[in-house]
């Protein structure tokens, strides 16, 4: 024989409060498991930025003392200041390519995502033709 259940049957306006305040605490909690992970993101892109930084430095200088150490090399083939017009000159040469380059592969049409903006007009015309049905 079975015992008739002696706990009071919540209801439906209980029940759906309770979800409300559970789902609201969720996202609540959520929102600030997000915040914390954002946070240390930023600390890590930050000292990622301070390290780049402190390297590209250091790497110039590095380069600063590479070109002059051929240019004292090349002094003892001709003046020292034909040296330092040639070091001078072929160095700007390839800054001047690789600026290019740079500028080349930042300009808009070599931004644009031509495989998504292709996918998306296929989806489109797919989209059409479904409807038109």
């Amino acid at each position: 024989m079975q015992m008739p259940d002696d706990r009071p049957s919540a209801s439906m306006k209980d029940l759906f409060s309770s979800l409300l305040r559970d789902l609201s605490d969720l996202v609540r909690q959520e929102i600030a498991l997000a915040r914390a992970e954002t946070g240390e993101k930023v600390r890590q892109v930050s000292h990622g930025a301070i390290w780049l930084g402190i390297g590209g430095v250091l790497a110039f200088a590095g380069l600063l003392f590479l070109l002059l150490a051929i240019t004292l090399a090349l002094s003892g083939v001709v003046a020292p200041w034909a040296a330092a017009l040639i070091v001078g000159v072929v160095a700007a040469g390839i800054g001047v390519m690789m600026l290019k380059a740079g500028q080349n592969r930042l300009s808009p049409r070599n931004l644009t995502p031509d495989r998504t903006v292709r996918m998306l007009r296929d989806d489109a015309i797919l989209f059409k033709r479904q409807m038109g049905r």
